[in-house]
């Protein structure tokens, strides 16, 4: 029974993965493809770093295309902690424009909504619940491997124990 719980909880650490690192990816591009265009939201500093919108957008861009790539490793781990990190990030950022009233959606896809003919609050929703699907998932799948690693008596299966050795 514990095999079959260990082969089904990496399978869904691998889905989950493929699916987010396939939407960062995705995203990714939009932010760089909509942070050409001529949107007037681009010129506006960011009201949290204080930099312009294009340069958030495409620091933004680089930091989930990273992370997307990192999704795509064969080591499911490595994908669930850059997605708890740079979820965390994204929440850490959310709350920040929360906290200080800013009301207007998020242009997290630049000019992209405009091309799909969709409205920016409809992508804005779309982008939080991605959000929230990202980091609830990665720290769900992060403590159920904590919790059967720890049950096995090994923090992680990669990770040596300190009275092993290395050959």
């Amino acid at each position: 029974m514990e095999m079959v719980l260990h082969v089904l909880s990496t399978m869904m650490k691998r889905k989950f993965t493929f699916v987010v690192g396939a939407a960062l990816l995705i995203t990714a591009i939009a932010k760089v493809w909509g942070s050409f265009g001529d949107a007037t939201l681009f010129g506006v500093s960011d009201p949290v770093f204080g930099v312009s919108f294009r340069v958030l957008m495409i620091f933004s861009a680089l930091l989930e295309f990273g992370v997307g790539l990192v999704c795509f490793r064969k080591s499911t781990m490595y994908g669930l902690g850059a997605i708890a990190w740079v979820s965390t990030v994204l929440l850490v950022y959310r709350f920040s424009l929360w906290w200080i009233g800013w009301k207007k959606p998020c242009k997290c896809l630049g000019n992209l909504t405009d091309a799909l003919h969709i409205s920016p609050q409809l992508a804005d929703d779309v982008m939080k619940g991605l959000l929230a699907f990202m980091f609830i998932g990665s720290v769900s799948l992060l403590v159920m491997h904590y919790r059967q690693n720890r049950a096995a008596g090994s923090l992680s299966p990669s990770v040596p124990e300190p009275d092993q050795t290395l050959s």
